[in-house]
This record gives C-alpha cells, structure tokens and sequence, in this order.
C-alpha cells in the first residue's frame, strides 16, 4: 500500500507543482490567453491564492512521507487538494467548461487522502 500512496502521490504533486507553479508565475490575462477562460471570473489574488495553495499541497503530499516527519500530514493534504479540486470541477461545470482534468485530479486527490490515511 505504501507504495501504490508513493505513485499516487508523486503523479498528484506533479499534476499540482505544474499547474499551481505556472498559475503562480503567469499574469491573469496570459492564463485567460491561454485557455483559462475561467480566470475572468476570479481576481488575480485569487488565483495567486489558489496557485499556492496547489503548490502547498503538492509540497504537504511528499515532504513529510520523504522524510518520516508527521506523516500525517501527507492524507491531510490530499484532503486540502481534493477541496480545491472539487471547486475547480464546480467552476468548469457551471461555465460550461470540460470539467474531465479536474475531476481526474479530484478523484486521484481522494485516493491520495484514503490510501494515506490507511498507510500512515
């Protein structure tokens, strides 16, 4: 089990180091430029906001595992990561947005935070 929690994690932080990292960097109009419609909705500190939110989630599922501090941790921050995900489908839902990667990632957040909790 620990390891199928490794796999889940490391592809989860991948998926919310890349997306958190780049939302963090990029201004609100390039995102929007860029196919994020739904960044008009959202104020820039929004979705700096959100961006390090994924970042610190992402950080929260392998850090503490990585080091055997407060593994605990880890499941907590798949829950974290899942309610932000489980926002992000709602947004791409009522905008008439394809919701697929989100939920995607909601589901594997989900996993993420059961198998933590099993393991640690």
């Amino acid at each position: 089990m620990l390891i199928a929690l490794w796999i889940v994690n490391a592809l989860l932080a991948l998926a919310m180091l890349g997306g958190g990292g780049m939302k963090l960097v990029t201004p609100k109009a390039t995102l929007a430029e860029r196919g994020m419609p739904w960044t008009e909705d959202f104020s820039s500190l929004s979705i700096k906001a959100i961006a390090a939110l994924e970042v610190i989630g992402a950080l929260g599922l392998i850090l503490p595992l990585l080091t055997g501090i407060a593994t605990i941790l880890a499941p907590i921050a798949a829950v974290g990561l899942a309610i932000i995900m489980v926002g992000a489908t709602v947004v791409h839902l009522r905008r008439h947005e394809p919701a697929a990667p989100a939920l995607g990632l909601t589901l594997l957040a989900v996993a993420s935070a059961v198998l933590g909790f099993l393991t640690v």
